[in-house]
C-alpha cells in the first residue's frame, strides 16, 4: 500500500503498511472521514512523522489519541496550530516546562519547533471522531503504533521516551527490549484530571537533555517561538 509519510519512515515501516490490519485500519478510517468529521485533518495524520526526521530522532513523547474539538488536532500529540487557544492538558506541559528549564509561556502552541529538533510526537491512536475521545481505539492504531515502538527498538541513537498516561505507558514493555542506550520517563497524564498526581514536578524536559547531554547529543531547545500557521485540508490515506 502507498502511504503518503516521510520517505525515511516509509522505509522503516513498508512491512507494516502490507499487513492486513492495516488495510483493514485504512478502510475504517476513509470511511470515517467520509461520513463523519474527525480529527486531524487528513492530510496530517502522519505529520509527526514528517516533522521529525529518522536520522534526527532523540526524544518520543507518546499521548493517548488527537485532541477531539473543532481546529485544535494538528498531527502532533499536544500540538495547535498557531493562534489556536491552548487546550488544558498543552497548558499544563507549558507550566512544567517553565517550572523545569525555565522557558518562558510560549505564544504559540504550536510544537513543531520540538519536532524539527528530534522529537517525535506521537499519539498512540493517530485519529479520532470529532467530540469523542479514544473512538478510534481498537481499530487497528495501536498495533501500528506498537510496531513502531518495536522497529524503534533496533536504532543504534540513544532516544529518551516520555510516557505520560496509562495508554502511552503500555508501549513500556516494547521500549525495553532495546539493546541501545534508552532512556524511559512515566508520569501521569497532563490533562486536568491527573495533572496533580506526579505530573507536575516530573522534570523530563531537563531529565532528557541530562540523558543526550551523558550520550554527546546536543539538548533539545525547550523554548517555542512563534511559527507560521500550518495549511490544512487534502488527506494521505
Amino acid at each position: 500500500m502507498d502511504v503518503k509519510i516521510a520517505p525515511d519512515w516509509k522505509e522503516l515501516l513498508q512491512s507494516e503498511f502490507e499487513k492486513p490490519y492495516f488495510a483493514d485500519l485504512v478502510s475504517f478510517v476513509r470511511d470515517e472521514y467520509a461520513s463523519t468529521t474527525v480529527y486531524p485533518a487528513g492530510k496530517n495524520i502522519f505529520r509527526a512523522f514528517d516533522k521529525c526526521p529518522l536520522e534526527s530522532l532523540k526524544v518520543v513523547i507518546i499521548g493517548q489519541d488527537p485532541y477531539h474539538g473543532v481546529g485544535q488536532a494538528n498531527g502532533l500529540c499536544f500540538s495547535v496550530d498557531d493562534g489556536v487557544q491552548f487546550p488544558p492538558s498543552l497548558q499544563n506541559i507549558f507550566k512544567e516546562v517553565s517550572d523545569d528549564v525555565g522557558a518562558a509561556i510560549p505564544p504559540t502552541g504550536n510544537l513543531d519547533r520540538w519536532a524539527e529538533q528530534g522529537v517525535l510526537l506521537l499519539n498512540t491512536v493517530l485519529t479520532v471522531e470529532q467530540g469523542k475521545a479514544n473512538s478510534h481505539k481498537d481499530y487497528g492504531w495501536q498495533t501500528f503504533t506498537d510496531d513502531i515502538i518495536a522497529a524503534l527498538t533496533q536504532l543504534p541513537q540513544p532516544i529518551a521516551f516520555i510516557l505520560w498516561g496509562a495508554q502511552a505507558q503500555k508501549k513500556e514493555a516494547l521500549i525495553r527490549r532495546s539493546p541501545h542506550p534508552r532512556l524511559i520517563l512515566k508520569s501521569p497524564h497532563p490533562s486536568p484530571l491527573s495533572v496533580y498526581r506526579g505530573f507536575y514536578g516530573s522534570r523530563p524536559f531537563s531529565q532528557v537533555n541530562s540523558f543526550l547531554h551523558l550520550h554527546n547529543q546536543p539538548p533539545i531547545d525547550w523554548r517555542l517561538p512563534a511559527l507560521e500557521p500550518i495549511d490544512k485540508g487534502g488527506t494521505n490515506l
